[in-house]
């Protein structure tokens, strides 16, 4: 009897190890590498065991996760010791022990972002410094990149010295957008904590503007002088007043709060920022910090996560999508089913090595979820049949494939220069919004041009004209369907540089990095043909990668061809004459439906065109909340309410600022 119990404690012992060891290199490659080597339900349903086993044993052993948090700070950033250790937070998924948590108290929710950690000092109302959390107790100093986030205050009302901490994040749109746009670099990229963590922790901070970061602040650790009023309301609200974006919160008590987490939940889908789940703080200042905290977490705070919804489901094909860079993407094909409140059938697996660790295989009984209700994924394969069959030749053009490893993840490959997949992807970028703009030529339509030679390179994309009788006979086109495309493609000849050079997918030139360029050089073409590394380099955020690769494509005839070719199809507008910047100063929030514009990204150009900007939340900054359903209950028609920010519709815009 007693051999049987040590030998069991023996086993336990030995899975605790073996669980450290695993969930600490899952940790290392999420935080530290940048990329993801299981899902995120993997990793806590490890980590929920190595707790239960801990706890059973009485033993935590020093590597534990369970003890440690944040990344391990390495590399050649400089390090600095945070002035208190910052904490880890308990968590839960039932929402009734959010309300025993809470008991009598008055509390307040907020979102808790998936970002990185940043901890900013001001002194006499300037941005001094910006440290990561690192692991909790030392941290990088990444002032420089700090000062590019998009939307951080680098001057203050406040004088005195201010400590407080938020969240480095890349909203969703920024990423998928990003992605497109900088296909090359965002290979290990798999969601937007990763790239944001990749993004903040560089030694050029170059990267780090071009990366689109925001900085939402949730917690205010010091500001001399100031009375609180015993509130943490009251110090986020005063955030706001000093020009800080603060994370959506709300005050609730035990009767109110499972209706709050409700209303967070709904707004869920329509969310742009990576979220893991909610925060939970006790108003009341000095009673939670009476409380004290453990080793790891401080206990006048508990951190929400979603339950997620898992559904059964069988496994029906590992499909393999190729990039323009030649990275082959495998996805998982499964039978469909519902999940919150939407039917899924597919989900990334990202790369051979999740693959391998799941040990997919066709006919296997999975489970899948979506990631904080939001992204489908695998949670768990419950037959493990094995992998098979990973594709020794590119899916597209036949030629071998190559598996390589980086930073211990596996990845598929094609090598080949001349895929078609990756004229494909270029093909699908040029037609794209935020490039040429071109509606009715989906990536599957591309596709069927290409294999009936109709378009060998984008200029012939234009020249489409040529096969009116064959299209019109192709399946899922007709007379309607092509004459919608001729006049899409008309109307995409008159364009901007900016747009043109984004469109012809220059590596790492995005919009934005295109704008600044042809800028500098006055909107010339000629003058573009002729840039110099040297020249371009000197550019605000472009730097010697981004030159080079300018400069480099350009050099190559065929490009050069291209480019003059299109030059000759397109209409560039005069942008020499100056706009009107009677929008200077003026900050609009867009969201909803548009009706007057093309989408949403045409009306925050016209916008930018005329001096104003477009934020991507209400604060007490922004001058109006363009809405056409200016009744509409959602979370920025709330904020902008209860800031007495202005709602307008299309027309009223129009009507007050202009025509489009």
């Amino acid at each position: 009897m007693g051999e049987d119990i040590v030998m069991g404690k023996t086993e336990q012992l030995k899975r605790m190890h073996e669980l450290v060891r695993v969930l600490n290199v899952a940790r290392r490659a999420y935080e530290q590498e940048n990329h993801s080597v299981m899902s995120d339900f993997e990793y806590d349903k490890l980590y929920d065991e190595l707790l239960v086993l801990e706890k059973a044993l009485g033993t935590t052993l020093a590597s534990s996760p369970t003890i440690n948090v944040g990344y391990e700070v390495m590399g050649e950033l400089p390090k600095e010791e945070h002035e208190s250790p910052m904490l880890s937070l308990d968590k839960t998924k039932d929402v009734m022990q959010l309300v025993e948590f809470l008991s009598e108290q008055i509390g307040v929710i907020s979102w808790k972002l998936d970002g990185l950690t940043v901890v900013l000092t001001y002194r006499n109302g300037k941005l001094e410094k910006g440290v990561t959390r690192g692991n909790g107790e030392i941290g990088e100093v990444i002032t420089n990149n700090v000062r590019t986030f998009r939307n951080l205050p680098l001057e203050i009302p406040f004088q005195g010295e201010l400590v407080l901490r938020g969240e480095a994040v890349i909203g969703y749109k920024d990423f998928n957008q990003l992605n497109e746009e900088m296909d090359d670099d965002l290979v290990k990229y798999k969601n937007p904590r990763n790239l944001c963590s990749g993004s903040v922790r560089q030694l050029n901070n170059e990267i780090t503007a071009q990366r689109h970061v925001h900085f939402w602040a949730f917690h205010l650790v010091r500001a001399e002088g100031k009375d609180w009023k015993n509130s943490r309301k009251y110090q986020m609200d005063w955030l706001e007043v000093q020009g800080f974006e603060v994370v959506e919160h709300h005050l609730v008590q035990a009767d109110t709060l499972e209706a709050q987490v409700a209303d967070f939940a709904k707004s869920i889908e329509s969310f742009d920022l990576p979220t893991d789940g909610l925060v939970l703080t006790y108003d009341d200042i000095a009673y939670g910090k009476s409380l004290g905290s453990t080793n790891k977490f401080p206990r006048d705070s508990i951190a929400f996560k979603w339950a997620d919804e898992v559904k059964d489901t069988t496994l029906l094909e590992i499909a393999w999508s190729p990039s323009r860079t030649g990275l082959i993407n495998p996805i998982a094909i499964f039978n469909p089913v519902e999940l919150e409140g939407t039917t899924v059938s597919r989900a990334s697996v990202h790369n051979i090595s999740i693959l391998e660790e799941l040990e997919l295989g066709i006919g296997d009984i999975i489970q899948v979820y979506k990631a904080n209700m939001i992204i489908p994924q695998i949670a768990e394969n419950i037959t493990r049949s094995g992998v098979k069959d990973i594709p020794m030749y590119c899916p597209v053009c036949d030629a071998p494939t190559e598996i390589k490893t980086d930073l211990g993840t596996k990845t598929l490959h094609c090598p080949n220069p001349n895929c078609q997949a990756k004229a494909l992807k270029l093909f699908a970028l040029f037609v794209s919004r935020n490039a040429m703009n071109i509606e009715g030529l989906s990536e599957a339509s591309l596709e069927k041009f290409v294999e009936k030679g109709f378009i060998k390179d984008v200029t012939d994309i234009f020249r489409l004209q040529r096969y009116a009788a064959e299209i019109k006979s192709m399946e899922g086109f007709g007379e309607k369907s092509y004459f919608n495309l001729m006049q899409s493609i008309k109307q995409a000849k008159t364009t901007t540089l900016p747009k043109l050079i984004f469109a012809l997918g220059i590596p790492n030139v995005g919009l934005a990095t295109a704008k600044v360029i042809c800028k500098a050089y006055a909107n010339d073409p000629k003058r573009l043909l002729k840039a110099k590394e040297e020249e371009l380099s000197q550019l605000f955020t472009i730097g010697t990668v981004i030159a080079k690769a300018f400069v480099d494509y350009f050099a190559v005839p065929e490009n050069k061809n291209i480019f003059l070719t299109l030059l000759d199809e397109v209409e560039l507008p005069d942008e020499t004459q100056e706009v009107q910047q009677d929008l200077a100063g003026k900050i609009f929030v867009i969201t909803g439906n548009v009706t007057q514009f093309a989408n949403r990204n045409a009306a925050k150009e016209f916008i930018e065109s005329r001096g104003g900007k477009v934020s991507g939340s209400v604060s007490f900054k922004t001058d109006y909340l363009i809405n056409n359903d200016v009744h509409s209950t959602s979370s920025k028609n709330k904020k902008a309410k209860e800031l007495n920010v202005p709602i307008i519709t299309e027309a009223g815009f129009i009507e007050m600022f202009g025509k489009v």
